[in-house]
């Protein structure tokens, strides 16, 4: 060993330096690892987030869909016997025709059973939403009521419905034919 000792020195530090700085290199790269670690986890989070919410989106979408399907479903339905209702009120006002312009050669059984039939289409057709608009003495209110004559009356005021000539109908709400009547000037 010819080496000084003062060199052998510098090797021993420049060792030291370079073990180190090997360690720093090590600790370098762990953290440059773990950032991008930190990174990739934010970006999974992110993208797992836009999941979610495209997934509340769709389901909410969905629900959506489902209610405007049972709505439409439900209307369907009211049209489909709306539309049938419309074609039994001639049969309807025929029978109030025939009950009221009674025949004395008529017997009351037969009247009776005219009456019990007029009866149970009413009730029927009451059960499925039918409202007979056959209001004497209300005020005219052009949704429901067709102005067929005004009549000059001291004994009513003016806009009053003095007399029904063909009921009206109102099915769930809605005026499907408007009561003829005679109105107060």
């Amino acid at each position: 060993m010819n080496e000084k000792p003062d060199e052998t020195n510098k090797k021993e530090e420049n060792e030291d330096q370079d073990e180190s700085s090997g360690s720093g290199d090590y600790s370098k790269e762990l953290v440059e690892e773990s950032s991008e670690v930190v990174s990739d986890l934010e970006k999974a989070r992110a993208e797992a987030g836009d999941y979610l919410d495209s997934l509340q989106r769709l389901q909410a979408e969905f629900e959506n869909f489902r209610k405007r399907m049972i709505r439409e479903q439900s209307e369907h339905l009211r049209m489909a016997s709306e539309g049938l209702i419309v074609k039994l009120l001639p049969i309807l006002d025929n029978f109030e025709r025939a009950l009221h312009h009674r025949e004395v050669d008529v017997s009351d059984d037969y009247h009776a059973g005219i009456e019990l039939l007029y009866d149970q289409i009413c009730d029927v057709l009451g059960k499925e939403g039918l409202k007979v608009i056959n209001e004497t003495g209300e005020e005219f209110d052009p949704r429901k009521h067709e102005a067929m004559m005004q009549v000059e009356s001291d004994e009513h005021d003016e806009n009053i419905v003095i007399e029904v000539l063909d009921s009206g109908y109102e099915l769930k709400g809605k005026v499907i034919r408007p009561a003829k009547v005679k109105v107060a000037r």
